[in-house]
């Protein structure tokens, strides 16, 4: 990093990254918020804007790349800049959420959408937050987000949103500086809930769903002046799903996903027109392609393209470990110069135009750097390093590996050991379980929540896994659908067989066993601490669910407004009706069983598992004989804590809870 990059980051974020030759990293270095997040280029090439943490939270910055000077354009408390996108070279439109949660950034209570010129002169809130929304009595969120920039315009966008109707997305030509929206979608299917746009940017897929049901249907226009015909329909509690995910050139053959007749999602060639699919174009045997079984694309790799002309250019999965496959050979010798200038790191290379690329680069022991490459002048120049302090001498390898089930399915999840550590050994183990529990949380290199607390408390002595389960998306078919009619049963299974798993191994000791992870991750600690009181002699719970039909019922929270997301809720529990659920797949109806020491964090704010579920069950502990040892609820804290001291707090007395339960080597 040049001097006067450092010196803004100096001067901006008020962090001075110190020497620590042999100190043992502080839990403040392990939890304090990345430097830089999320850089992105503007069309010119000349100006990045990038996340910083400001007043406690990741506030938007633009930095020019000649003079290197950077400027802050946003002062936010109670929120972090979360998604940030270009409108030409001088405005920018982002939203609020929370940076920091158990499955990584979400919007939650934050959402809206808002302008701002790069020179911060110019600024505008196009729409207000849920937060907002809420503290008006107003419990139907109507939104706009960002879907594709146009080309040449500086004040314009194509957006998506629920204008006209709360449970259906149109499409919409947005004008940033008048906030004016026109609608392009007049004739559109009944509840869409997500659009394919051809390489004129002409809505020409439609993506809806069978209200009360999981059915997903698909349809198609041969162009804008034509009415939408059905394509297909499919459960999306099977396999069959079918993703429409892209238009080559021809703007008549599509791209999609499937994984029909098949194991795992992968990537074909479709005639809409036809109704014909002409081939498979990539796939992999573990792994899903293009989209996840439940029809998401986040995080699972797939088609990748140009974002200057748009072509395909490649194709990738997230795999054990990232992977890419080039379609050209220019591209091929790019990914071979910068790996042999960045050994033993993963790198991905994004053009943003001309002959500059954006190089992102990280592996599991060096936290996420980005570079300038400029293939004319065959330059690679370092722009930002995420969290310059964590070290590859400070981080411990993330080791992956399959967890077999008792039922036999074979999950790809991964495990952290101590430095120091020698086989023979016999360590402290904690089973961190994600969030979601339909979401894959934690990735090779990612420093994700789970991940966070791995290194953290593989720092201190103490081994960690974090295992993937039943109903994680993106491993494929068994993976996925075993999910359904699993949750609070099978599902259960798979966390307690990871701690098998590591006893086995010969370095978890089964007397010094603890579960943790918050939302989901919280549930499933509860649980697996009245099931498997053998296994687990603690428990760390954060955001928890105590009450399953309560959080599908209650207006504190957000989940009941979602009719779609409830439906999903009832297929993976196993019941037709919310009133159908069982009493003993809640903790709060189980505290009696629960003996362990039990600590439970939750942010006053959060509306994803409101505090309610929080309180609840520490009454119910307490009533049962076995009040939990700590009980931590930070004020204006969500999903998730954004602010640095909070989590400074809670990994203290985390580690001071884990000593005394089931005790760690202490590193500092």
């Amino acid at each position: 990093m040049n001097r006067a990059l450092a010196l803004f980051l100096v001067a901006l974020l008020t962090f001075n990254v110190r020497s620590h030759a042999q100190q043992p990293l502080s839990v403040e270095e392990f939890v304090r918020p990345p430097a830089y997040a999320s850089p992105t280029l503007s069309p010119s090439g000349k100006h990045f804007a990038v996340t910083v943490p400001i007043n406690g939270r990741m506030n938007l910055a633009v930095v020019d790349l000649e003079t290197r000077k950077g400027v802050a354009l946003t002062n936010f408390k109670d929120y972090d800049v979360i998604e940030v996108d270009w409108v030409g070279d001088e405005r920018l439109l982002f939203t609020l959420g929370q940076f920091n949660s158990p499955t990584g950034p979400g919007r939650f209570d934050g959402g809206g959408l808002f302008m701002v010129s790069r020179d911060g002169k110019e600024s505008r809130k196009l729409f207000s937050t849920v937060r907002d929304l809420r503290s008006q009595n107003q419990f139907v969120y109507r939104y706009l987000s960002f879907a594709r920039a146009i080309p040449g315009s500086a004040d314009e966008v194509i957006a998506v949103g629920n204008l006209r109707d709360a449970e259906s997305l149109d499409v919409y030509r947005l004008n940033v500086v008048s906030g004016r929206a026109t609608l392009l979608t007049e004739d559109r299917p009944a509840r869409t809930v997500r659009w394919v746009l051809d390489r004129n940017r002409v809505a020409r897929v439609a993506v809806s769903y069978v209200k009360d049901t999981l059915t997903t249907v698909v349809h198609y226009r041969r162009d804008e002046r034509d009415p939408f015909e059905e394509l297909l329909r499919y459960d999306a509690a099977k396999p069959g799903a079918f993703v429409p995910l892209y238009f080559e050139a021809d703007n008549k053959t599509l791209l999609i996903a499937t994984n029909a007749d098949r194991e795992t999602m992968a990537v074909y060639r479709y005639d809409p027109d036809a109704r014909k699919q002409l081939g498979l174009i990539a796939e992999h045997p573990k792994f899903d392609m293009g989209a996840a079984a439940d029809g998401s694309r986040r995080g699972v790799g797939g088609v990748v393209t140009d974002p200057v002309t748009d072509e395909v250019i490649g194709y990738s999965v997230e795999g054990e470990k990232p992977e890419v496959i080039w379609l050209s050979e220019s591209m091929h010798r790019l990914q071979r110069m910068v790996d042999g200038a960045l050994p033993n790191t993963h790198n991905s290379i994004r053009r943003t135009r001309g002959d500059l690329y954006l190089v992102t680069s990280y592996s599991d022991r060096q936290p996420t750097a980005w570079y300038l490459l400029d293939e004319r002048k065959k330059t690679l120049e370092e722009l930002f390093s995420s969290r310059p302090w964590l070290t590859r001498d400070r981080l411990v390898d993330m080791r992956p590996f399959y967890l077999k089930t008792r039922d036999g399915l074979e999950i790809l999840s991964y495990y952290f050991l101590p430095a120091d550590y020698k086989p023979g050994r016999k360590l402290p183990t904690v089973i961190h379980v994600h969030g979601g529990p339909m979401a894959r949380a934690d990735y090779w290199g990612r420093f994700t929540f789970g991940v966070r607390e791995a290194q953290l408390l593989a720092s201190r002595g103490y081994a960690v896994v974090l295992p993937n389960f039943r109903i994680t998306p993106g491993l494929g078919n068994r993976t996925y659908f075993a999910g359904f009619g699993a949750f609070g049963r099978q599902m259960l299974e798979d966390h307690e067989d990871a701690a098998r798993w590591a006893v086995a191994q010969g370095f978890a000791d089964p007397e010094r066993i603890c579960i943790s992870g918050a939302s989901y991750g919280g549930y499933a600690t509860l649980m697996s601490l009245a099931r498997f009181p053998k296994t687990f002699k603690c428990g760390v719970a954060g955001l928890v669910v105590s009450d399953v039909e309560l959080l599908l019922t209650s207006p504190a929270g957000d989940i009941p407004s979602n009719p779609e997301g409830v439906e999903f809720w009832k297929r993976i529990i196993g019941v037709a009706r919310v009133s159908d659920i069982p009493r003993e797949i809640s903790p709060v109806n189980l505290a009696e069983r629960i003996k362990q020491p039990v600590l439970f964090y939750a942010g006053a704010d959060d509306i994803r598992t409101p505090l309610e579920q929080t309180t609840r069950m520490v009454r119910a502990l307490e009533r049962g004989g076995n009040p939990p040892k700590a009980v931590i609820i930070k004020p204006e804290e969500g999903h998730g804590y954004g602010r640095i001291e909070n989590n400074v707090d809670l990994y203290n007395q985390i580690l001071k809870f884990l000593d005394e339960t089931i005790g760690g080597k202490r590193g500092g």
